[in-house]
């Protein structure tokens, strides 16, 4: 069958290369468009799997947010220990930002790399769902730590799968579109989990731990799915290589950690800016269902669709500010709108009560926004060769923040109430516009790129490369 496939591909006897015995592809395939790699009906069915790749991952990375009510009730923790199981996920996660570029690189290529990945997520999401069945805390702790270490090294693979696939102008598009596709997974889990929950209680006749367990099994399933994506896909991508002689993606990430010596003023502050904004989100995410049924008097549907907003919101609007930064420029601007925007969003929550709905609209927004001007930053202020030391340490620490903020976040809410909590997150956005206004005098006084507008920097890449080949 591989023969056939290869011969169609390759035209009828393909093409002498000229030196006797090699070939060369021949007259138009016939291959059906989605069984050839070259066309565009085969690229996007890769497209689709490369999207759902991260689905499962995404989808029960916030099970705990959509069912805090029952998580605490049904396994009598308190808000600490519920915040534990965010932190555990991160902790591995300090370390493996470092190695996962280099496991998929060196050790495991592209194809296996995914494939494990996925397992690590599978099984995690099965023990954490075991732990609550059999009302044992320590072994939910132990599986989202298990689902913590294939969660991010899967986003780094699914990343190289889109470089491998889709380069040039379409790459920014299909970034993206993974992107939109992991906020669909995390809304869908934040809007179904619960019915789901209520759904199990039915058929079991009570609530508690066992009903908890089966649905957290239940909602593994999707997991599954995601594996079931990275097998197709590795399939493809060999049979892709076999026929094209393509080479197997990787990461192109070279980590160093001396280079971490050479690091600039501007980069620690977009560190900080990066850490102090994200740890005012997720965790608040984490904890928002129960905030908006005891401040506001929601129902738990109505909590946990509008604690979804902020995902719902980033699905479409991320490319289009992805596009709009890339169009206008000036990064710095876009990042303080976006941290003053936060802040204004976590004021109106905490000492208001104005309709949530307009102060969650708001973070939804700006947390879209700062995304797409953020993190392109890195690669204006690190030279190329350091890329991948700058934005492992990027996500090294922010992932050391939301795992220490979570645990404090549960510590405060236990002891001071949401008040005290929305008032702590304030401080933490408070921190990162400190951190953008410094930004902007120290890029300012270095005659710095960060804050140039996007005509200025073509123009500039434009005189430079015409430079280097006189």
């Amino acid at each position: 069958m591989a023969a056939e496939e290869e011969r169609a591909l390759l035209g009828p006897a393909g093409r002498d290369d000229g030196d006797g015995g090699g070939r060369s592809p021949g007259p138009p395939p016939t291959l059906p468009a989605v069984c050839d790699p070259r066309r565009l009906p085969h690229r996007l069915l890769v497209l689709a799997l490369m999207c759902f790749l991260g689905f499962g991952s995404y989808f029960c990375y916030d099970n705990p947010a959509a069912l805090q009510t029952q998580v605490q009730r049904d396994m009598r923790m308190n808000t600490a220990q519920f915040m534990a199981l965010y932190a555990w996920y991160s902790w591995p996660n300090v370390v493996l930002c470092f190695f996962g570029g280099f496991l998929i690189d060196r050790v495991f290529g592209i194809r296996l790399g995914t494939i494990i990945f996925s397992i690590f997520v599978c099984v995690g999401q099965v023990i954490f769902a075991l732990g609550a069945l059999l009302n044992t805390f320590w072994l939910m702790d132990m599986g989202r730590f298990i689902f913590g270490i294939g969660g991010e090294s899967l986003a780094v693979a699914q990343n190289t799968y889109a470089v491998s696939w889709f380069k040039g102008k379409e790459l920014n598009l299909v970034f993206g579109l993974q992107l939109s596709m992991a906020r669909i997974g995390s809304t869908v889990n934040m809007n179904i989990m619960g019915w789901m929950y209520s759904r199990v209680q039915d058929l079991l006749g009570y609530t508690g731990p066992s009903t908890l367990g089966l649905t957290l099994m239940i909602g593994g399933v999707t997991c599954l799915f995601s594996l079931a994506c990275a097998l197709i896909l590795a399939y493809l991508d060999k049979r892709a290589q076999k026929l094209l002689c393509k080479e197997q993606g990787k990461t192109g990430e070279v980590i160093k950690l001396t280079d971490v010596k050479d690091f600039s003023l501007s980069l620690w502050l977009i560190f900080v800016i990066c850490v102090c904004y994200y740890v005012a989100v997720f965790p608040f995410i984490g904890l928002g269902k129960v905030f908006f049924i005891e401040k506001f008097k929601f129902s738990s549907q109505e909590a946990s669709a509008i604690n979804s907003i902020v995902y719902i919101i980033s699905a479409p609007m991320s490319p289009v500010f992805g596009l709009l930064v890339d169009k206008v420029g000036k990064n710095i601007i876009w990042v303080l709108c976006a941290v003053i925007t936060t802040l204004a969003s976590h004021i109106m929550l905490a000492f208001t009560f104005w309709n949530p709905w307009i102060a969650m609209c708001l973070l939804g927004v700006a947390y879209s926004l700062l995304a797409c001007a953020l993190w392109p930053m890195v690669a204006f202020v690190v030279p190329e060769h350091q890329l991948g030391t700058a934005y492992g340490f990027m996500q090294s620490i922010q992932n050391l923040g939301l795992a220490i903020i979570a645990i404090a976040a549960g510590m405060i809410l236990d002891t001071r109430g949401y008040l005290f909590l929305e008032v702590f997150f304030s401080a933490c956005v408070c921190l990162s516009l400190i951190a953008v206004v410094m930004l902007y005098f120290v890029n300012h006084l270095t005659g710095g790129d960060l804050n140039w507008s996007a005509k200025k920097r073509e123009k500039l890449q434009k005189v430079a490369a015409n430079e280097k080949e006189i």
